[in-house]
């Protein structure tokens, strides 16, 4: 159906532009696959659908003719060309021609979608797949550049240039034939991989079982091996001491030396480069004294050394055999640059017929390359008695180059199953000499079919880092696929590349869950990655502090060769920026869904901020698991999106609604994570079908302060969920969660006990309102825990409070009137990063509804306001009396425990200010105190991307190619 047409106000004009960018490595809100994100603004021509800009549908498919094989929603072959006929806007458009620019770059790209920004006319979300985000990106610019010149001609754009040079950036970041073959392999089995720089080294693998490649050299190749096979002249000496035929050999340093060197093995000899290599520096066939001083002078140009090395010519045919592993895998006959006469071309005119090749391209960004006519070839063709002018008769060949190097121009036929068993042998028995892994055997011999130690030949040169082209792209014969044992050799059948991934994400409790795993694992030997708010941890050591719960902060993880588990916290805006930093997780753990972040990057409502922390659950596999919080709505609607197995946990109690759908659901065969209660107390119990595993008391567990702390007791259900569904034995979870305490060493800031004075002092990270009634509660349950050990009425709660100022007003109010119903002293600090809002802003929105609360009649009878972190907590110590009760939520917690842990050396009693006791309750008084001891700050802005998360989130992105 066509769309209707709007009535156009004025001419259109050229104002499709892009407002941000994004690039997605791995699952994200909008797929399951890495992609880009292109946030673009139609502007006046989102009045203008494709049917309404004459001529432009005709010109857009005479420059990208591509197009017509888009199938787009219709699902069939130029679905896209009838979208564009009916009617479709230019954000639909550029997706499309993004998708196909990396198609003609050699980066196939089939799958993307475009979705209106909500609530903002003109506003698109074009979000497309990519193999190279360099290219992605440079696609979706060009992309949209075109469809702007073809709505109104910009002088001085010509897309034929444009795209020739988004060709040759391609070209510049894309994978070699050799690299691009193996990892095509890996991906066959699902071995992940990681890019470690802008070339061609590669990380196959993961953790402790990551192994590396640089195009075809690999973790196993040995430096030695190598250096022996760059020195052709100690490579010649070892293979002819193990009685292998090798031409006779000189090396020389000079001109008058290689000369003579070649007088005494006598013409016709070759010169070449010690340390050369894809035949650059190569001259065969010289017959005199004047050949091998040109020779000379352009083998020199091509040593790293300045040495030179003068061997007797061997003639015949040349043929590369490929070792891997000390077998031969593929044998290819290369045949040098050349045309063949038709006896009307000139030679140059069939060198532009034989470069018209499809197949054929600059360097290796084909399968066969561009033959060059330089000085050297112009020789050669003197030696044939052609110049580029000459007309060659029909069926002649005119050779241009005289060594076959695919990089030169030349072709390879297949012969990998015609060589003679002795001649395999030679190749094997060459490799093992050197030592190379992956070699490359060139041998000169006159047909390979034959022995060469009855014909004559020898093997010329031994290779490290053999190109693979010539051998999965034959001009002649059929393709070897090759990869496949270099693959074996790295990971050989029936080994691991994975590391376990175990995926935490959460409004509150995700950091402490994530401890507690990692714990749990690392009591059973194993070396355990971690990311979380705090830092990198990797086997317990903090590598890097900083909130390292992104996506980047992953990939650190799974690089390290000593991780052989992986604990990831996963937060809300790692997600949204760049997706997971991995392509799938084994066990992912949702704690909750609460009001905090939103109204940020598009999050307004807690359905879309579940959307988002559902990635993870939908990046897990059919045989992996999502441990679920059964009691949270938003978590619990997420099991639809889950490819495998559910373990929930629930606080219910028995009978309760949520209880029995878990119950019910472990009837079946589920799994899941409870609390059964008894006079003793609560028993957490692990069920997998009709069983029932007691695993641990509540109050026996160090962080749950006697069970008073009840987030950390679903955090532990969450823990225990997450080791059960990894496999861990339940002696092992049970011992893990009684050993994992809240101290500092293993929980930094999250609910660590010091005794400052006689005053339990807890410093934690608590920043939202949602938290905040958590942590109210265990506060109201540790007062009455510690009844009786001193008189309540004569003791106080003091509450060191804060919150980020990226938040909205309202959640600042609300953790303010949260705070006043636990605390009777509010103490309001700041942030040190004020996230776009003025000194002293956040601190007045959260003392304004601690005072609304105050006036409903909440317990806090005092607020004050201290800007600076570490003088709030100063202040808070200097007026804290023994027996009070202190919690200090924190944003730098090292500096503000490095303060207490002083304090506790000298502490006094502080001098407390006139407190009117709980049951005062006098209308006239001024429950806040503003002392603000903080320099004024500038302002300062986090940098948040633009708002673009989508009302729905459809995972899988639609195709749109063939």
């Amino acid at each position: 159906m066509a769309v209707e047409v709007p009535t156009p106000t004025g001419p259109a004009r050229p104002d499709l532009t892009i407002l941000e960018t994004r690039i997605y490595r791995g699952p994200n809100i909008w797929s399951y696959q890495q992609a880009i994100h292109l946030v673009v603004d139609l502007g006046s021509l989102e009045d203008y659908p494709t049917v309404s800009l004459p001529g432009f549908t005709e010109q857009l498919l005479e420059a990208v003719p591509g197009l017509y094989n888009h199938t787009c929603s219709r699902g069939r072959r130029g679905g896209f060309v009838e979208r564009l006929h009916e009617g479709t806007w230019l954000g639909h458009v550029a997706e499309h021609v993004a998708l196909q620019l990396q198609t003609l770059a050699g980066h196939e790209s089939r799958r993307g979608k475009t979705r209106a920004v909500k609530g903002v006319r003109g506003r698109y979300n074009v979000v497309y797949s990519y193999t190279d985000e360099t290219v992605g990106v440079a696609a979706g610019k060009l992309s949209v550049r075109l469809l702007n010149h073809l709505v109104a001609p910009e002088d001085g754009f010509d897309f034929e240039t444009e795209f020739n040079a988004f060709l040759r950036q391609a070209e510049r970041v894309a994978f070699g034939p050799s690299t691009a073959a193996i990892l095509e392999e890996a991906a066959s089995r699902d071995i992940p991989f990681i890019r470690l720089n802008s070339a061609s080294l590669v990380q196959l693998g993961q953790g402790v079982h990551a192994q590396r490649i640089r195009a075809t050299m690999t973790s196993k190749t040995g430096a030695l091996a190598v250096d022996i096979a760059s020195d052709k002249d100690l490579t010649t000496k070892l293979l002819g001491s193990a009685g292998l035929p090798v031409p006779k050999q000189e090396s020389a340093r000079t001109m008058r030396g290689t000369v003579e060197a070649a007088r005494r093995i006598g013409f016709p000899v070759v010169v070449k480069p010690l340390d050369g290599n894809h035949g650059r520096g190569v001259c065969l066939n010289l017959m005199n004294d004047a050949d091998v001083e040109k020779a000379y002078d352009i083998a020199k140009a091509e040593s790293r050394r300045g040495t030179i090395i003068v061997e007797s010519f061997v003639t015949g045919r040349d043929y590369r055999c490929l070792i891997v592993g000390g077998k031969m895998q593929a044998i290819a006959e290369r045949v040098p640059a050349h045309v063949i006469g038709d006896g009307t071309s000139t030679v140059s005119e069939l060198v532009d017929i034989t470069n018209a090749d499809p197949r054929r391209g600059v360097g290796h960004e084909k399968v066969l390359t561009k033959i060059r006519v330089d000085a050297n070839a112009e020789e050669i063709l003197a030696g044939q008695g052609y110049t580029l002018a000459s007309v060659p008769p029909e069926g002649e060949m005119v050779k241009l180059a005289l060594t076959g190097n695919m990089s030169t121009g030349g072709i390879s036929i297949d012969r990998t199953f015609d060589a003679h068993p002795d001649n395999v042998e030679i190749a094997e028995e060459a490799a093992r000499m050197v030592g190379l892994d992956v070699a490359g055997i060139d041998f000169i011999c006159p047909d390979i079919t034959y022995p060469v130690r009855e014909t004559g030949g020898a093997i010329c040169e031994v290779n490290a880092a053999p190109g693979f082209r010539m051998h999965t792209h034959p001009t002649v014969g059929e393709p070897q696929f090759i990869a496949k044992p270099v693959v074996d050799l790295l990971f050989p059948p029936g080994a691991q590349s994975r590391v376990p991934i175990v995926a935490v994400t959460g409004t509150n409790g995700k950091t402490t869950t994530s401890r507690m795993i990692a714990h749990i694992f690392k009591g059973l030997g194993r070396k355990v990655g971690m990311t979380s708010t705090d830092g990198v941890v990797i086997d317990e050591r903090l590598v890097i502090k900083a909130d390292a719960s992104g996506p980047r902060s992953a990939r650190m993880v799974l690089q390290n060769p000593r991780v052989d588990f992986a604990v990831m916290e996963v937060a809300r805006g790692g997600i949204l920026r760049e997706g997971l930093g991995y392509d799938r997780n084994d066990i992912a753990v949702v704690t909750n869904v609460q009001p905090d972040h939103l109204g940020l990057k598009g999050i307004d409502t807690l359905r879309q901020l579940a959307d988002v922390k559902a990635v993870i659950v939908e990046a897990v596999p059919r045989d992996g698991f999502a441990v679920l919080n059964a009691d949270d709505p938003h978590v619990r609607n997420m099991r639809r999106r889950c490819s495998g197995g559910i373990v929930w946990f629930t606080m219910a109690e028995p009978g309760s609604e949520v209880r029995d759908f878990v119950d019910d659901y472990c009837r079946r065969g589920g799994r899941a994570v409870v609390l059964e209660p008894s006079e003793r107390g609560e028993m957490i119990v692990i069920k997998h079908g009709r069983r029932s595993m007691q695993l641990a008391w509540t109050h026996l567990l160090p962080a749950t302060f006697g069970g008073a702390a009840r987030f950390n007791v679903a955090n532990s259900l969450a823990a225990a969920g997450a080791a059960f569904a990894a496999g861990a034995p339940l002696h092992d979870i049970r011992q893990g969660l009684r050993t994992f305490a809240t101290t500092y060493y293993l929980s930094p800031g999250r609910l660590n006990l010091i005794e400052v004075g006689n005053a339990d002092v807890f410093v934690d990270y608590c920043h939202n309102a949602a938290g905040m009634k958590e942590l109210g509660a265990f506060v109201d349950r540790y007062a009455a825990q510690k009844q009786g050990q001193h008189d309540l009425t004569k003791t106080s709660r003091i509450g060191m409070i804060g919150a980020a100022g990226d938040r909205r007003d309202d959640d600042m109010r609300e953790l303010g009137h949260v705070a006043a119903q636990h605390f009777d002293v509010i103490v309001i600090r700041e942030d040190e990063r004020l996230r776009g809002r003025k000194p002293g802003e956040t601190a007045a929105l959260i003392a304004e509804g601690a005072h609304t609360a105050i006036q409903e009649g909440a317990r806090c009878r005092q607020v004050e306001v201290v800007l600076d972190e570490l003088e709030a907590t100063r202040h808070v110590l200097a007026r804290t009396n023994p027996g009070d009760l202190v919690v200090m939520c924190v944003d730098q917690h090292a500096m503000v425990v490095t303060e207490l842990e002083e304090r506790t050396k000298h502490a006094q009693a502080g001098a407390r200010i006139g407190l009117p006791s709980a049951a005062t309750s006098d209308p006239d008084l001024d429950p806040t105190t503003l002392t603000s001891t903080a320099e004024a700050e500038g302002t300062e802005a986090e940098g948040e991307a633009l708002a673009v998360v989508p009302g729905e989130t459809h995972p899988p992105l639609d195709d749109t190619a063939i």
